[in-house]
């Protein structure tokens, strides 16, 4: 497989229309999905999926259809939760933080640095932890979620004020976080104030100071530009995230056993490519941020760790998540969190 390269991805987003059927066949469609992203159409998320799409058009027979919706066009990320849990919207990809505020369980894999590495990720996520999260969210909300898991990343943390190399340096920081518990509850306990808003509002209140970071991991802080308004970039791995591929469960009752199999088995397909994408990038990534003007670092994040065990973060995420998760995410990660 060739590494999705900036000039395949921006090629890819130009030549297809992003509201549009991704391929047309001279018969219509028997089944038209949806498929909405938070993400920049240069995000190698769309452009998997979009190859995704024409396979499974081509596999079909033309009898299905995906027409993707890239950088939050139908909605914030709340807000396509709510709309691919009524079937508004057919496929939305979205982290485990995120379904959280419907399925508390989903936040497990989110716990703060419960991951060291891929090395763990993905032995843990495409095996039991991974099956127990996939049936926690069928079992609580009117989804389907496709087998393979597809990656976001390890999330950093960039800012406009100052380098962070210790647990001093965050304190009382505006840190824009996700809608999620998860993620304002771990900055908190971290001493940052924590400013939950949705993705399309980020930019533009980095830019105007009203919060002075963000934390993302590095592909969405390079296809959103924040490198344009952020001046320092502490690579603190502090939480992993994967992108789940959320299908409305009614919808996918609907179709044939032939075309669950095919949308599965091509929608894995991509994700699995995408996994590979986004480590081929991760160095582009990194030097596209450095040469313009983002100051890297990487702090020791042992004080960062104690905090959580301190301020009683692993202990209420325990208690919450429950002990059989909690050994399975600590198994996982090879050691005790706390």
């Amino acid at each position: 497989m060739h590494p999705v390269t900036r000039r395949v991805v921006l090629g890819t987003a130009a030549a297809l229309p992003l509201s549009a059927p991704f391929i047309r066949h001279a018969r219509a469609a028997d089944f038209v999905f949806k498929v909405a992203t938070g993400l920049l159409p240069d995000h190698p998320t769309n452009i998997r999926l979009g190859e995704a799409a024409t396979n499974i058009a081509r596999d079909s027979g033309g009898r299905m259809e995906l027409r993707l919706f890239p950088s939050s066009q139908l909605g914030g990320e709340a807000d396509l939760l709510h709309q691919v849990q009524s079937g508004a919207v057919e496929i939305f990809t979205i982290g485990g933080l995120v379904i959280s505020s419907v399925v508390p369980m989903a936040a497990l894999d989110g716990v703060g640095f419960a991951f060291k590495n891929y090395g763990q990720v993905w032995p843990a996520m495409d095996g039991e932890l991974g099956g127990f999260l996939r049936k926690a969210i069928m079992d609580g909300s009117p989804l389907y979620v496709t087998s393979k898991i597809w990656d976001l990343g390890f999330r950093q943390i960039t800012n406009s004020v100052r380098p962070i190399n210790t647990l001093d340096d965050l304190q009382g920081m505006k840190i824009r976080v996700p809608s999620a518990a998860a993620y304002i509850e771990l900055f908190k306990a971290l001493g940052a104030s924590p400013v939950d808003m949705q993705y399309p509002e980020v930019y533009p209140a980095l830019q105007t100071h009203i919060v002075d970071g963000q934390e993302n991991p590095l592909a969405l802080a390079a296809t959103s530009h924040f490198y344009e308004v952020q001046k320092y970039c502490a690579m603190t791995n502090h939480m992993w995230n994967g992108f789940w591929c959320l299908i409305n469960a009614r919808a996918w009752r609907r179709l044939p056993s032939d075309l669950q199999e095919i949308a599965e088995r091509d929608l894995n397909a991509a994700g699995l490519k995408q996994r590979q994408d986004l480590a081929d990038l991760e160095v582009t990534y990194h030097d596209t941020m450095a040469k313009a003007g983002m100051l890297f670092n990487t702090p020791d994040t042992t004080s960062f760790r104690a905090r959580l065990r301190t301020s009683g973060y692993y202990a209420a995420a325990r208690k919450k998540l429950g002990e059989k998760a909690w050994a399975l995410l600590e198994a996982a990660g090879g050691a005790p969190l706390g």
